[in-house]
């Protein structure tokens, strides 16, 4: 082998670099393919230019500075927000705490007060009826609207804490000065007996309010314009609604009428007590309407009539007929009458529409204007013409079938007699009532 010449190393050499010239780094290749990859060239700097670098602060930091300056900003900023909030919760809080103490304070007030004697200095005494079935929540109503105690709903808490039960129906003589040990005590010994009662009152069976104003006048201290004042009282009805709602609610809905507890007085014998007043008279009467077709719930519930509606056509039944058959009969003339939409033309009707007491209408009587004349107008009217009894109630709940749209009473005997048509009718009339 020959030696290599100096010469031929020299020129290997120089190929090789060429090569490396010819192939860049890789850093610099990826910075040329990637544009978006900044190539920052380092400027050459004097002495003089490096001196000066030295003294001056890169952008990089001054923007690091910025943003931590605005965290420390944006903290303070939550922490006096979060201070205000918890200022704000305590002092809802603390209200909050302060009016449940307050009324919590009050209504223990109130609560102890309600135990005691309405007014310990005063002992008049005060007549108070309660109606049969009453439930110690009524009981205390009744005690609140008499004015004998302060409330009623604690008057039933107070029963029901002390497991007091076994109240009695009847009437009481109580006064302010009673604490509701003393009350409860006194209804469960029962009311007072008939024989203590200053005067029996009879209201038969068909009378009206007028008439039962009358009675009133005749047989206690109450005058009829008393009376008739207690009837208008719209105050002292919603009174006996609240306590009777079953039995007024229907008639406190009609329009029309003259008085709304017409009907609604049962005819029965009422005690009277010196120094009862007249809504305690009153309402014992209501009582006993109540408790009445209270009976009837299940009739009344099967017809296709409500409470209202049998009481209007049992007043007219009431004074229509004597006998028990001639009334069903006639309830079911009614009925008859009231299928077909003709008017029930009833004489006692044109008689509660005058507000006179006669055997006889005329038939200038038809004309009068009253939303109580049924020959003129259809349907029941606005309510009853008077107070029916059971019997007539009854009649009403158990019509006679039959296909009669006419009847007549014999004005001497009583019998009635009964037609289809108003030509037979007319016979009859001409026969029983004119000749």
């Amino acid at each position: 082998m020959s030696k290599q010449h100096p010469e031929e190393e020299s020129i290997k050499d120089r190929v090789m670099n060429s090569l490396k010239k010819e192939i860049p780094d890789n850093n610099e290749q990826q910075k040329m393919n990637d544009p978006e990859i900044e190539t920052e060239a380092e400027p050459t700097l004097t002495r003089s230019n490096q001196k000066g670098r030295a003294n001056t602060v890169s952008p990089n930091k001054k923007t690091t500075n910025s943003q931590s300056s605005d965290k420390n900003s944006q903290k303070r900023s939550r922490q006096n927000e979060d201070k205000i909030v918890n200022r704000i919760v305590m002092i809802v809080v603390l209200t909050l705490i302060l009016v449940f103490s307050i009324l919590g304070f009050s209504a223990y007030r109130y609560v102890t007060d309600s135990l005691k004697p309405l007014d310990s200095t005063n002992d008049e005494v005060v007549f108070v009826e309660i109606p049969i079935g009453s439930s110690n929540k009524m009981i205390g109503e009744i005690l609140e609207e008499s004015n004998i105690i302060k409330n009623g709903t604690i008057f039933n808490f107070f029963t029901k804490f002390n497991n007091l039960s076994g109240f009695q129906a009847g009437r009481y003589q109580l006064s302010q000065n009673m604490t509701l040990d003393e009350i409860s005590g006194i209804l469960k010994e029962g009311g007072l007996a008939a024989d203590q009662a200053d005067a029996r009152l009879t209201i038969p069976e068909g009378f009206d309010v007028s008439q039962i104003g009358d009675a009133i006048e005749k047989d206690t201290s109450f005058t009829k314009e008393e009376f008739l004042a207690v009837m208008e009282d719209q105050t002292f009805f919603n009174q006996l609604k609240d306590r009777y709602p079953a039995l007024l609610t229907e008639v406190s809905q009609v329009k029309d009428v003259r008085y709304r507890l017409e009907g609604y007085l049962f005819p029965a014998t009422y005690d009277y007590f010196e120094g009862m007043t007249l809504e305690n008279f009153v309402s014992q009467m209501v009582a006993k309407t109540d408790e009445v077709m209270a009976q009837y719930a299940d009739a009344i519930e099967a017809s296709d009539w409500n409470i209202h509606e049998i009481l209007t056509l049992a007043s007219l039944v009431e004074k229509e007929g004597v006998e028990e058959e001639d009334r069903r009969m006639i309830a079911q003339v009614f009925f008859n009458r009231l299928a077909i939409e003709m008017p029930l033309q009833s004489d006692i009707s044109i008689l509660y529409a005058l507000g006179v007491h006669k055997e006889l209408v005329t038939y200038e009587d038809l004309e009068v204007d009253s939303p109580y004349n049924l020959y003129k107008n259809t349907g029941f009217g606005p309510g009853p013409f008077n107070n029916p009894g059971t019997s007539a109630i009854e009649a009403v709940l158990n019509p006679l079938d039959n296909s009669y749209y006419y009847f007549v009473a014999d004005l001497k005997t009583g019998k009635v007699y009964f037609s289809e048509t108003l030509e037979e009718h007319n016979v009859l009339v001409e026969q029983y009532v004119n000749n």
